[in-house]
């Protein structure tokens, strides 16, 4: 296995683990890992791999982005609120080791809402409806980002061996 692959192959874990902890890019990762193994195999091969996984990818990133905006917007939550769950996440990552991304969005969140509609059942239910959809979404381009990588693994291991 040469240096290239095993680069590649850890732009890959990386850009996946980005994809659910979303402090990284996790689908420009993944593409830049299967590029980089492209460019190094100079095949025409290496290169259908790319575009393959490029446009999983690429799928995987608007379809996560569209329906979530979609879904967030018909239910009325507004961007600010993701914002403000984003920089409480960024926050609690430094606060609550391992779990503080996730402790920090979600609290985040909440009070986001809580100032927009006030303490109480609405602005839970607004809360669980955006992580909901959240959640969903990084499920959706991580589960297209890991059949871009399966489609890479396969290609990097026939022509290894």
């Amino acid at each position: 296995m040469s240096v290239v692959t095993l680069v590649a192959g850890a732009l890959v874990v990386v850009g996946l683990a980005g994809i659910v902890l979303p402090v990284l890019p996790g689908s420009l990762l993944v593409g830049l890992g299967v590029l980089v193994w492209a460019v190094a195999q100079g095949t025409l091969g290496g290169w259908l791999v790319f575009t393959a996984a490029a446009v999983l990818l690429a799928c995987g990133w608007a379809t996560s982005y569209v329906w979530t905006g979609r879904r967030l917007l018909a239910a009325g939550v507004p961007t600010r609120s993701l914002v403000v769950g984003a920089l409480a996440g960024v926050v609690g990552i430094f606060v609550i080791p391992v779990v503080g991304l996730l402790v920090g969005f979600c609290a985040g969140l909440y009070l986001a809402e809580a100032a927009r509609l006030g303490f109480g059942a609405p602005s839970w239910r607004s809360t669980q409806l955006a992580l909901k959809t959240v959640l969903l979404s990084i499920g959706v381009e991580l589960a297209l980002a890991l059949v871009a990588a399966t489609v890479w693994v396969v290609a990097a291991w026939n022509a290894a061996t």
